[in-house]
């Protein structure tokens, strides 16, 4: 049997409106051929993203219908902060409605003008939440993880070396921080060692400075952790979690991922100070300290959702299932990043459109591609999302990959589904000559993925 058996029943279903290619191509057009500005109704199996896309379980749905919505100190306020705390083990709990605003709200009280964040690799949001705060993101993924096909257990690890560099040469004053984004998402959803995450923590306290966690799909990584890493395939997923939170003094989350919730995020640390500090920001933006931009029932659906997401027959499924979709792609040519990661898999768009320059956004050219001929929807990770303008030059830099992610949402596709996907993504790179490169009409200074227009390169 090619993929797992789903270790759940299904007791509700959504209707699946089939749509024709002529249909999908005038969606298209007046998209611009950006697939986030098709209206969902029009997708067949929407593979965009694993953030707030699960299908949560009765056991949610049932919590939710306990929701307490008195303003301060519901009752899931209680329920929500324990399982924040008895999963990451930080003294302070500070809920947000999803991770972007845990970034602003953190980074606005750790970033100053000039100060440099060092990361494995930043995501596309918290990359703009620094800049937007007019610190210096700065990217220190091991080589490793700029090649697709380098077959490594841990392609999310940072450089120590890179870092213990830039800090020596910089001096440790001109760094605000340092994260680790676990899995790590631009890198393909690569996990970070254990091992890796000890050596980081250990390089900043030598130099006073604060290590922090993204800890979107924290529970993934664990798991490879404890399926890839020396010594540790002995351990249940929350005592390694517990030991990777050790090394840090805080965390944020998009619960929107590994809490298979639609809806939530929040900020853990330890540091007195810094949670008065956040906390007054929530208040000021987001609502009172105990819900912080969120209802009672979504307090209720995080809490219950964290601990299913550490459940370990689920991780097993969840991992097997992009595993069986990166097998099948690789076993018929299609190149990817391997090995796959933890949730999505990563398509090379470079190799299969060579025709196509960086300039003309390979990753967004596969992506309408797949949409317009299967009703299939992925995103483009490369030139769109990625590509910097040099500021002293003006020359645009390009990123080393150039990608289309499939990601899988959690609990809501079958075998079935993922078999379409596979064979779709196969047939299409089979006939990939076809495809042409696109170019920009109309670009947003920040996040421009999100609303760009393309046409077509003639």
């Amino acid at each position: 049997m090619p993929f797992p058996m789903e270790p759940f029943r299904i007791k509700v279903v959504e209707p699946i409106k089939p749509t024709t290619r002529e249909e999908r191509q005038r969606v298209l057009q007046e998209a611009g051929y950006n697939v986030f500005r098709i209206p969902s109704e029009k997708i067949l199996v929407d593979m965009l993203t694993d953030s707030g896309t699960s299908a949560m379980s009765d056991n949610q749905w049932a919590g939710m219908m306990v929701g307490d919505e008195a303003y301060a100190q519901c009752r899931n306020w209680a329920n929500f902060e324990s399982a924040v705390r008895g999963i990451f083990g930080y003294q302070f709990v500070i809920p947000c409605h999803q991770g972007r605003a845990a970034e602003n709200y953190l980074f606005e009280n750790l970033v100053n003008e000039g100060k440099i964040v060092l990361s494995n690799t930043h995501f596309d949001t918290t990359r703009a939440q620094v800049q937007h705060h007019r610190g210096l993101p700065l990217d220190l993924v091991i080589s490793e993880g700029h090649d697709p096909a380098a077959e490594h257990p841990f392609k999310g690890n940072i450089d120590i070396e890179r870092a213990e560099r830039v800090i020596s040469e910089e001096s440790a004053e001109k760094i605000a921080f340092g994260f680790l984004t676990i899995t790590n998402n631009s890198s393909g959803g690569q996990p970070v060692s254990l091992e890796n995450a000890r050596a980081f923590s250990q390089l900043l306290k030598r130099h006073g400075l604060p290590m922090f966690f993204d800890a979107a799909r924290y529970a993934e990584n664990c798991y490879f952790i404890k399926r890839r890493e020396a010594g540790q395939e002995n351990r249940s997923v929350k005592e390694i979690a517990a030991e990777l939170f050790s090394f840090a003094v805080g965390a944020w989350m998009s619960a929107k991922k590994d809490a298979l919730v639609n809806m939530g995020g929040f900020i853990t640390v330890d540091d007195e100070d810094l949670a008065r500090r956040v906390t007054d920001s929530v208040i000021l933006n987001e609502g009172f300290f105990t819900y912080g931009g969120l209802a009672g029932r979504d307090l209720e659906a995080v809490a219950r959702g964290l601990l299913e997401g550490l459940r370990e027959e689920y991780l097993a499924y969840r991992i097997s299932q992009v595993e069986e979709i990166g097998r099948q792609l690789t076993a018929a040519g299609v190149p990817i990043i391997r090995p796959t990661g933890g949730h999505a898999v990563y398509i090379d768009a470079k190799l299969i459109l060579p025709h196509i320059p960086q300039a003309n956004f390979p990753g967004v050219a596969l992506t309408y591609a797949l949409y317009r001929d299967y009703g299939i929807r992925g995103v483009e990770i490369g030139s769109l999302m990625l590509a910097q303008e040099d500021p002293e030059t003006g020359e645009m830099k390009y990123p080393d990959m150039e990608l289309m992610r499939i990601c899988v949402p959690r609990r809501v596709y079958t075998a079935s589904h993922l078999q379409y996907v596979i064979d779709s993504i196969i047939e299409l790179c089979s006939r990939a000559s076809e495809i042409r490169g696109l170019e920009l009409t109309y670009a947003a200074p920040t996040l421009r993925h999100f609303t760009a227009r393309f046409k077509e390169v003639e």
